[in-house]
């Protein structure tokens, strides 16, 4: 499974293979993501500045533009 997240031009697309961990949440200096027990949610604050990416030690996400 892959979940994406448009928002806008960008899709933010999370891999199956996310543990949920929550690093790419603690590093969103917009508090944007929420971690459920098997999805992301990205509110509405997201710039998509890409830190979440960066920060995601199983490099499950991924930011992609249209």
């Amino acid at each position: 499974n892959i979940n994406v997240y448009i928002k806008g031009d960008i899709f933010m697309i999370v891999k199956d293979w996310c543990s949920y961990c929550g690093c790419c949440a603690g590093v969103c200096v917009r508090n944007c993501i929420e971690v459920k027990e098997t999805a992301l949610v990205f509110d509405d604050n997201c710039n998509n500045c890409g830190i979440c990416v960066d920060a995601c030690p199983l490099a499950a996400l991924e930011m992609e533009e249209e």
